[in-house]
């Protein structure tokens, strides 16, 4: 079964899914978009109203506030693989840990689909919930931000990137500058890693 297939597959599941009760409040569950192949995945909290009724992750103002990100780092939008941890509206910004336990395991699935080389993590859900997948140590978003981590599994190895999530910067404006900081600094950081070239 080829990426795509399993990850229609993922798609369909998540749509009959009542493992928690955001079922009974959503419109449509966000399952991710971009190439099944993508050697780069983005992860953040959950979908918001404006993806809730379209079905997409990251189309509201912080969407398009991650698009001018992605292009500080010469990427794009269609180059990267965009999802979040929780797949259902959240109605107030906020899951609790029994619904990040319920719904993380798709998340799981997606990454063992995709086999991305570098997971960015967007905010300090995102962040929380990666790193203690991976054993790594949590730290204060404002010690990490920006900064390369390497994990391994039995299987597969690759590097995460905590990120404040763009969201962030919409609530404080003052942080606008720092998160535009950190994604011009992963140019470099995706040439080291082979996943751009120089001048691209």
């Amino acid at each position: 079964m080829s990426k795509e297939e399993l990850l229609d597959r993922l798609r369909r599941e998540i749509e009959s899914c009542r493992r928690c009760d955001l079922w009974k409040t959503r419109r449509k569950p966000v399952l991710g978009e971009g190439p099944a192949d993508a050697e780069i995945m983005l992860v953040g909290l959950g979908p918001g109203r404006q993806e809730d009724l379209q079905g997409r992750p990251f189309v509201g103002a912080a969407g398009k506030f991650l698009d001018q990100l992605l292009s500080e780092a010469g990427l794009r939008r269609e180059d990267v693989y965009i999802t979040n941890v929780m797949k259902c509206f959240l109605p107030e910004n906020r899951a609790t840990g029994e619904q990040v336990e319920a719904c993380a395991p798709y998340l799981d699935r997606q990454i063992e689909i995709i086999e991305p080389r570098l997971i960015i993590a967007l905010g300090n859900l995102a962040v929380a919930y990666l790193f203690g997948k991976f054993g790594l140590k949590v730290e204060p978003m404002e010690r990490i931000h920006g900064k390369l981590y390497k994990f391994s599994t039995l299987t597969r190895s690759g590097h995460i990137i905590p990120m404040y999530h763009p969201a962030s910067a919409l609530r404080n404006p003052s942080l606008r500058g720092r998160l535009v900081e950190d994604w011009r600094m992963l140019k470099p950081i995706l040439v080291k890693l082979g996943l751009r070239r120089e001048n691209a």
